[in-house]
């Protein structure tokens, strides 16, 4: 019966341990930054947000209505520069990378990101007065997106592989673990589109890994109003943006 008791504290000890590891950590397992790093002599724009600078780079320059895209985990968004170029030739797309990815300062954080998605903003807007600004989001950058569009004018905004929460997500990924209680960062899309009433399109990946289609059904049972859902059944979470589809449909939907 003592050894039994031994082994069960030994267990409990290990796996309280192991959430401690986990919450210690987490950043380190959210945020990829170190995939992406890029020279800022290289970049288009720079923007000064005191504790760091942030980085970027635009597809047709000086084209008005702009377009404001934020992207994913891991993704180096100037490899998107001669896509958005193609498919919207009428329009500027401004390519932030977000803080500490790309060329950019600092380090990624919810509340630094959401708080930088605003500043992009207003940095575009006062470049573009009076012009349309519509807003893309993939994966991580679709919570970024969706909290700026809550909170700005935007004209339209497309989320790619979107989740309704990061806490939801990660549930799935680690079913035993209790991640709820351990996330510090949170990323409440669904939460954050209750306070956006524009026109919405939403791409899918039919073979996504990375964000659980129940996630995604999640996401789109709460919406409302002028809702498109584009989903691409051979497309994986990475893979996503080489498929002819991908670029058909926020093309269409933003031009």
């Amino acid at each position: 019966m003592r050894a039994a008791l031994w082994l069960l504290a030994a267990a409990v000890g290990l796996y309280l341990a192991l959430c401690l590891l986990m919450f210690a950590q987490q950043r380190r397992l959210l945020y990829y930054p170190q995939l992406t790093r890029a020279e800022p002599a290289g970049t288009d724009f720079a923007l000064d947000r005191g504790d760091a600078v942030l980085r970027g780079w635009i597809a047709n320059p000086g084209a008005p209505d702009p377009v404001l895209y934020f992207g994913g985990n891991a993704e180096r968004v100037e490899d998107n520069r001669e896509a958005f170029a193609a498919w919207l030739p009428e329009r500027s797309v401004y390519l932030p990378a977000h803080r500490g990815y790309g060329a950019s300062d600092g380090a990624p954080g919810e509340a630094a990101l959401y708080a930088d998605a605003l500043a992009l903003y207003d940095f575009v807007r006062a470049r573009h007065p009076g012009q349309r600004i519509a807003v893309v989001g993939r994966s991580l950058g679709s919570s970024v997106a969706a909290y700026l569009a809550a909170r700005r004018p935007v004209d339209r905004l497309a989320l790619v592989t979107p989740f309704d929460s990061l806490g939801a997500v990660a549930a799935g990924h680690y079913p035993w673990l209790p991640v709820r209680l351990l996330l510090r960062e949170r990323y409440e899309t669904a939460a954050h589109l209750r306070g956006y009433r524009g026109p919405l399109l939403v791409l899918r990946a039919g073979r996504d890994e990375v964000v659980p289609p129940a996630r995604t059904d999640a996401l789109l049972a709460g919406l409302g109003g002028d809702v498109e859902v584009v989903a691409i059944d051979t497309a994986g979470h990475n893979d996503l943006h080489a498929h002819p589809g991908y670029g058909q449909a926020l093309a269409r939907f933003l031009r």
